[in-house]
């Protein structure tokens, strides 16, 4: 094979190349057989049409066609393979083909066009990190759940569980009309969950706030160092995968609004506007997460962070628990990224 290959923005790359005569002119026969498996002729049955007839029927265009997917679709990979003997080249997406030369008996030309792993410079994170973990003050740190805390939580709980009465929203006088409040009493809250009494819920309550509190603080902290390592980090971006990103928002999106029994199109309408309009205002965002992506699987080569087998193993069964006909190496897959990140911030908070 003869091979050149050229950089273009975006990392992507154009691999202009030829297969050779005798090697395209070998997929003649086999291209024939797969045509003829789904062609009808009178008199002969589908997938046993002998090749003769095949060559008078078929037009040759047809044969050439597919005679080159064929050919590229067995030796896409031994050229990405020939190109990596020479520098390291990481194809992240499917590849656009075109061909520039198509005849019997002759080299099969053709143009690839594919996207990347970009060349990712790493800021110092661990230091970044330090810098922004070492700001954390000690009433950040020491997070507790005040009183009132406490009783907002309940009343909010209580208002939840309020019967829906259809009545005005105020009196003869203008004045609102108060919610009728459950009781806020041993019965109540052991209707809520497993609670021997209203002690027993105020302390696992208080406990679940102060969690929360906890896990928000920890969300806020892990941002302030993504966010600074993603501005110093250097890359040229595939588009790819801003568009990957970008897709998942959108149906994110979607699915949020089916739940709540709206359509789609009606929601547009509503906004008054387009699914592009929607794509550009969230560009930016997908773009920080198609970045954090990279440099979160960055981070993990270099600092060689694996996910531990076993904590995969239950995380997939959990997945298997919940989507019966999940597929196993995707579920594997999702569980050992979720846990490696995990692993990434852990080791960044800890600078």
């Amino acid at each position: 094979m003869k091979i050149s290959v050229k950089k273009l923005p975006k990392s992507e790359v154009e691999i202009d190349g030829e297969i050779e005569s005798e090697i395209f002119e070998s997929y003649f026969k086999k291209a024939l057989e797969k045509i003829g498996e789904n062609l009808e002729i009178d008199g002969f049955r589908k997938g046993k049409i002998p090749e003769s007839v095949l060559i008078s029927k078929v037009p040759e265009i047809r044969v050439l066609e597919e005679m080159a997917e064929l050919a590229l679709g067995e030796h896409y990979p031994k050229i990405i393979e020939e190109i990596n003997k020479n520098e390291k080249m990481d194809a992240i997406s499917r590849p656009e083909i075109s061909i520039t030369k198509l005849a019997r008996k002759n080299p099969l030309g053709f143009k690839i066009k594919t996207a990347i792993l970009p060349e990712i410079k790493l800021p110092d994170y661990k230091n970044i990190a330090k810098d922004i973990t070492s700001k954390i003050t000690d009433l950040e740190k020491n997070i507790s759940v005040s009183d009132e805390e406490l009783e907002n939580t309940i009343m909010d709980i209580r208002k939840s569980r309020a019967p829906k009465v259809h009545l005005p929203a105020a009196d003869i006088d203008g004045k609102a009309i108060p919610d009728e409040l459950p009781e806020f009493n041993d019965e109540f809250v052991r209707a809520l969950g497993p609670f021997k009494d209203i002690a027993d819920f105020k302390i696992k309550l208080k406990e679940n706030i102060k969690l929360e509190k906890e896990n928000l603080a920890k969300e806020k902290t892990r941002l302030k160092i993504v966010e600074k390592i993603i501005d110093d980090s250097q890359m040229d971006l595939p588009e790819i995968l801003v568009k990957i990103e970008l897709d998942k928002i959108l149906y994110k999106m979607e699915s949020d609004i089916a739940q709540m029994g709206l359509k789609f199109e009606d929601y547009l309408k509503h906004l008054n506007k387009t699914t592009e309009d929607l794509r550009k205002e969230f560009r930016n965002d997908a773009e920080k997460k198609a970045k954090l992506g990279l440099i979160l699987n960055e981070i993990a080569k270099v600092e060689k962070i694996v996910a531990d087998e076993e904590q995969v193993a239950k995380e997939v069964a959990a997945i298997l628990e919940h989507y019966k006909d999940a597929d196993i190496e995707r579920a594997k897959m999702h569980a050992e990224n979720i846990l490696t990140n995990e692993k990434i911030f852990q080791f960044l908070e800890n600078q």
